[in-house]
């Protein structure tokens, strides 16, 4: 195999939205960094069974809907 052909594999911390910090193995970042998650599957809708909704920050779901308000949808 060639040397210097895959990335450096090592662990880093990431922090869910709930402030709980989980140690995984990854090519992201350098050993030790943290990575802090916006939405995971604690959370996220897709996980959770869409009891929980995600917050509109953009405004696209509301620009969409407004946009299309009239179209009888």
């Amino acid at each position: 195999m060639k040397k210097d052909t895959h990335p450096d594999y090592h662990v880093i911390d990431v922090k869910m939205t709930d402030g709980t910090v989980v140690q995984m193995r990854t090519t992201w970042g350098k050993e030790g960094d943290t990575m802090t998650l916006d939405i995971d599957p604690s959370a996220h809708p897709a996980w959770t069974g869409g009891n929980t909704r995600l917050m509109d920050q953009g405004g696209r779901v509301s620009k969409f809907k407004k946009k299309y308000e009239g179209l009888g949808f």
